[in-house]
């Protein structure tokens, strides 16, 4: 018998009664062999399909996840078929443009997406070998991050924000302006949402929509009031499209998703049902290598010119950055933009950190023929020189201002000005990279050349002088 014979025989077999509901969970008993993330369809008493996908399968008891949930289900009248196949979702170019729930299924009141092909959600590992280094800037229009914390086509870049901090708009502004100068090379968005309030939802559509960039955005949204299983899938369904995009369209694609915290919970949430052993604050231990199973499907492969380039957002926690979520993030990824409450309060926008935001790519994707031949040096001094404004605001702390020395006064006055005209832009403000090195000329200006120790003469002479 066939391959295929053999698999429809097994989806046609059907199990009628459950042994144990435990929240989205359903557990049988006695099935035939099943695969690990294999797809099932639930069938409620009232003949309503729902999908589920396969968490746990020995020998005696299968443990399924059901992404619709699980109210209404009863133990006797639940019957279970399983489809031998992983999820799939139909993928094509005509998806852009649109708007699509957690599972890759259309809410904008569209047609069902026929698609080119049929792709697997949990994605084709990407063979280490095969793999370029990402060296393309990419310019968001944000002079925090262009400047400081330079984005490079093919990088996993973080944005570890708080509860009530601009992440979503900051978000918003980078998908509304982000491009990949001096290239032909066509550019999409794909926008992960999970857990978002709806007018939060709303907020994202509308913004795309207002600034004419929709049609080259796909969103996919995981509302709040959704079942909290399906934000599970969602950043995966998300990726799925962004891997057809890249790597058979050739395509760059960055993929934005918010909020990675709600998709650690869900994940914490079905670990605590299964009874598995918790590990820090109650997270599993597999936490690291599921975060990684996501965010290393981002990158660029030899013989594609596509390229995916992940920005998660993440609430960290009351803020902590040591939190588990935002702690094995940063192990995965090469950098983090960090958002600073202290400057949301003084009104500044975006709130980003400059001491412990990084991008660890940056260096090979700025200077001479890609940005501009100042741009490393730039960012060094203006680092150095906002690092030690630090210290000297707390040192004012504690022995007030009066009594720091004249330098002193001009580093604060410096610190000012590069937060206010450097770090903070309107939410609908694209500056270019020449505006932002120039910014940053503009404020080194306030300190003595003497200071400015990482920059070279000819620097000084052409831009600083100049």
């Amino acid at each position: 018998m066939k391959d295929r014979e053999k698999l429809e025989l097994l989806r046609a077999k059907e199990y009628i009664g459950l042994e144990k509901i435990e929240g989205p969970l359903i557990f049988v008993k006695n099935t035939h062999p099943v695969g690990y993330r294999e797809i099932i369809e639930c069938v409620d008493p009232s003949g309503d399909i729902r999908l589920g996908m396969v968490l746990e399968t020995s020998t005696d008891m299968v443990v399924a996840q059901v992404f619709e949930g699980t109210s209404g289900l009863t133990l006797p009248g639940t019957k279970v078929r399983f489809q031998g196949e992983p999820l799939t979702i139909p993928v094509s170019k005509r998806m852009l443009g649109r708007v699509f729930n957690g599972l890759g299924n259309p809410i904008d009141g569209g047609p069902p997406e026929k698609g080119e092909m049929e792709l697997n959600v949990n994605g084709m590992p990407i063979n280490p070998t095969s793999r370029k280094y990402p060296r393309d800037f990419i310019q968001t229009g944000i002079s925090a991050i262009d400047g400081m914390n330079t984005l490079i086509r093919g990088q996993k870049l973080p944005i570890f924000s708080g509860n009530g901090l601009p992440h979503n708009e900051l978000a918003a502004q980078i998908a509304r302006q982000a491009k990949i100068r001096g290239t032909e090379t066509e550019f999409a968005v794909i926008f992960a949402a999970m857990g978002v309030k709806h007018d939060v939802a709303r907020y994202f559509v509308k913004s795309f929509e207002e600034t004419g960039v929709l049609e080259n955005v796909a969103l996919f949204l995981s509302l709040a009031d959704d079942p909290s299983i399906e934000r599970l899938v969602t950043p995966r369904t998300a990726l799925t499209l962004a891997e057809y995009l890249a790597f058979f369209e050739n395509m760059h694609v960055l993929v934005i998703m918010t909020d990675m915290t709600n998709y650690c919970e869900s994940l914490r949430e079905i670990s605590t049902i299964r009874g598995e052993i918790p590990s820090r604050k109650g997270y599993p231990g597999y936490l690291y290598s599921d975060l990684a199973e996501i965010y290393e499907r981002s990158g660029m492969v030899k013989d594609s010119e596509g390229s995916i380039t992940l920005l998660p957002i993440l609430t960290m926690p009351n803020d902590d950055i040591s939190h588990p979520i935002p702690d094995l993030t940063g192990y995965i990824t090469e950098g983090q933009i960090v958002f600073e409450r202290e400057m949301y309060a003084r009104d500044i926008y975006p709130p980003i950190a400059g001491l412990p935001s990084l991008s660890r790519l940056m260096k090979d994707g700025i200077g001479e023929g890609m940005t501009r031949e100042d741009h490393p040096h730039l960012a060094s001094q203006l680092f150095a020189a906002y690092s030690y404004v630090k210290d000297v605001r707390n040192l004012a702390s504690v022995i007030g201002e009066e009594e720091l020395t004249p330098l002193d006064h001009t580093y604060l006055e410096f610190g000012e000005a590069f937060e206010r005209k450097f770090i903070s832009q309107r939410i609908d403000e694209d500056r270019s990279i020449e505006q932002t090195l120039d910014l940053g000329w503009e404020v080194l200006r306030i300190l003595p050349v003497e200071e400015l120790h990482r920059i070279t003469e000819e620097e000084v002479e052409k831009y600083y002088n100049g």
